[in-house]
């Protein structure tokens, strides 16, 4: 049986043929890429803003509307130009079991892990240590 693409296959390798990138626009696409990924890394996030983050969910399970809203008022504007940005902070403390989430009538609600909880109680302040404290935590989490 022959392939059904291999017409377009073709073609594409003949307008592709003696195409290529400069070195220097290589870097740039692969700096830009690695830009994009870095908020992937629970190190390359602010730890003000974590912290609230942390202390929003503290109490209580809360939906990502109710923790924007949350985070707003208490003047974190880490999300104000991307609130999509909230979310996939949520999912990366979601996959490193810092917090969990359950669906509830057709709306999802965050709350602390038992890990989680232990990074907020980190967060409580202690003096000087307390930025170096979860500095190491996140460093250890990222893992």
């Amino acid at each position: 049986m022959s392939d059904p693409f291999q017409n377009i296959k073709n073609s594409i390798k003949k307008d592709l043929e003696g195409f290529s990138f400069s070195e220097e626009r290589k870097n740039v696409v692969k700096e830009t890429i690695r830009k994009k990924q870095s908020h992937l890394d629970l190190h390359c996030w602010k730890v003000e803003t974590l912290k609230n983050l942390l202390y929003a969910l503290q109490n209580e399970a809360k939906q990502g509307y109710d923790i924007s809203t949350g985070l707003f008022q208490k003047n974190e504007l880490s999300f104000k130009s991307d609130e999509g940005e909230l979310y996939i902070l949520l999912h990366l403390l979601e996959n490193k079991k810092i917090i969990t989430s359950k669906w509830v009538e057709d709306r999802k609600y965050y709350s602390l892990t038992a890990k989680g909880k232990k990074y907020a109680a980190a967060l409580e302040p202690r003096g000087s240590k307390q930025r170096a404290s979860l500095k190491s935590l996140l460093e250890e989490a990222s893992l």
